[in-house]
């Protein structure tokens, strides 16, 4: 494919409809909605300890926040916010996200620098080392 091509990114994405690049208000809302989820996971696992600065839990929704979002997006192609907000994971090169990728992915998005430094097709750090991309899924019908 062609990049001069104005219906396709520079990643060989369509520019629009299904399969383009994610839009950042999408995304942010799916990482909201995960966020969210990964709080209710830690507190039905320890209770209201889990926001308590004294129990010295407070890292216990950034780690079920990072099991939720590795494992949904290894197996199924996406976390819950992005489903919920019809986004995907695509591996580039084709095939599922997969296991490792999936993890490489998830832990930069940690470091929260890699996803603020990113190229004209919505590409973070964390989605060039994984070579994966946030894309819009397919239409609800």
């Amino acid at each position: 494919m062609s990049t001069d091509d104005p219906s396709v990114s520079r990643s060989g994405l369509p520019a629009t409809g299904p399969g383009s690049p994610a839009t950042w208000g999408r995304r942010v809302a799916a990482l909201i909605v995960d966020w969210i989820l990964a709080n209710v996971a830690a507190f039905i696992i320890v209770g209201g300890q889990v926001w308590d600065v004294e129990a010295g839990l407070t890292w216990l929704p950034l780690l079920c926040w990072f099991g939720l979002v590795w494992l949904a997006t290894a197996l199924t192609g996406a976390s819950i916010g992005q489903w919920m907000l019809r986004l995907r994971i695509v591996r580039l090169s084709g095939g599922r996200v997969g296991i490792g990728a999936a993890a490489l992915r998830t832990a930069l998005i940690l470091l929260i620098i890699p996803p603020l430094i990113f190229d004209k097709d919505r590409r973070g750090l964390h989605d060039l080392a994984a070579n994966t991309a946030a894309v819009n899924g397919p239409e609800s019908r």
